[in-house]
């Protein structure tokens, strides 16, 4: 573990606010990573995030103070920020939203604001406009903006920013995926569960929401349908889209179940024989990575930060094409020497990945460079 910069005698330790508005769960997944490293480097840590958000990922367990923050960037909200903020050394703001509201409670206030931009806005019509604005409010208050790929630095660099990196985000709480033979590989048990016995078994992980590609994922499993025996493909999420889903599901006859939430990802990619990507707005998809830790083949979406992410150790097919998509699971499920080359693939991978150590390590240095006091000229 890297030790925090030493701070000259007497001085009380770095005060940081991270910001969160809780609905992405790669950003706060980061976020209690980031926090109980930071605190264990003896840096202050107060967590701005819907309580819900405390609920699901215990910021307060790492030694982190929690502040309920709704989402919304209403008076109330922006100033019981600002109250939050009063005594910070620094702001560390995750995600456009959460960004936009730290950028107003900070007015007028000379307190670094760091930004970390983990997806890709998503948004159509006048909203698309208004995304845009909004990037261009955050990026110019921002000192610093940590782009988790290297798209997103280009996009903060062409909206506006004076100071944009590239800081790819560790996977928190990552552990050893169950070999093949290994008995604690929980495949019976879980095939049995979900009906999948004696078929294999396809996995996709995401909120239900329009921007993850689950309608293309639909239209594909039409072709692996006349498979024999045909595949299953379970999704665990949940999001707007499940009754249009589930209707479409139940009208087609196709061989799909929504799960819901799940709290075993881990062990649905374990048994999976196939994990699937068909969206691709995370920049570092945490589904990707598990099922490269998981040494399960991917079938992915050819989206920039995702390509970054896995480089050959995924099936990349192009975006919105449920024929490639099929095609590609297709082919897969019946070559297993191209799986186990993809597996090979993943392990190299994902030793090119920092490590949670390291990510905490890369943050605190920012902090440290925008809040250490400067020699006089």
């Amino acid at each position: 573990m890297s030790p925090i910069s030493p701070s000259p005698h007497g001085q009380s330790p770095l005060r940081t606010v991270q910001v969160l508005g809780g609905g992405n769960a790669g950003s706060s997944a980061h976020v209690r990573s980031l926090a109980a490293g930071l605190v264990a480097r003896g840096v202050r840590v107060t967590v701005c995030a819907p309580a819900e958000a405390d609920h699901a990922y215990g910021f307060t367990a790492t030694g982190a103070d929690h502040v309920h923050v709704p989402r919304s960037s209403d008076p109330a909200s922006v100033a019981a920020l600002r109250a939050a903020c009063t005594d910070a050394d620094l702001v560390h703001a995750h995600g456009l939203h959460a960004s936009f509201r730290a950028v107003l409670a900070l007015s007028g206030r000379t307190t670094p604001l760091v930004v970390t931009w983990h997806n890709h806005a998503y948004a159509e019509g006048a909203r698309a406009h208004l995304v845009r604005l909004l990037e261009r409010r955050v990026v110019k208050a921002a000192a610093v903006v940590l782009g988790t790929s290297s798209d997103l630095v280009d996009r903060a660099r062409r909206t506006g920013a004076r100071d944009a990196r590239l800081a790819a985000v560790g996977l928190p709480g990552r552990r050893p995926a169950p070999g093949p033979e290994d008995p604690e590989r929980p495949r019976p048990k879980l095939h049995a569960e979900l009906g999948s016995t004696g078929r294999p078994l396809l996995v996709a992980v995401g909120s239900l929401d329009r921007h993850r590609g689950y309608g293309v994922l639909l239209d594909a499993s039409r072709t692996w349908r006349r498979l024999d025996p045909p595949p299953l493909l379970v999704i665990a999420g949940e999001g707007p889209l499940r009754t249009h889903l589930q209707g479409r599901i139940e009208r087609e006859e196709l061989p799909v179940r929504l799960l819901g939430r799940r709290g075993d990802v881990g062990e649905l990619l374990a048994a999976a024989d196939l994990a699937l990507l068909p969206g691709g707005r995370e920049a570092r998809s945490v589904l990707a990575q598990e099922a490269l830790h998981a040494r399960v083949p991917l079938v992915a979406v050819d989206a920039a930060g995702i390509r970054e992410l896995v480089g050959d150790a995924a099936e990349l097919v192009p975006e919105a094409d449920e024929a490639a998509l099929a095609a590609a699971v297709v082919r897969l499920l019946g070559d297993p020497v191209r799986c186990e080359e993809l597996r090979d693939n993943g392990v190299r991978q994902r030793a090119t990945w920092p490590t949670e150590d390291e990510t905490v390590a890369q943050v605190l240095s920012v902090y440290d460079e925008l809040t250490q006091p400067r020699p006089l000229a």
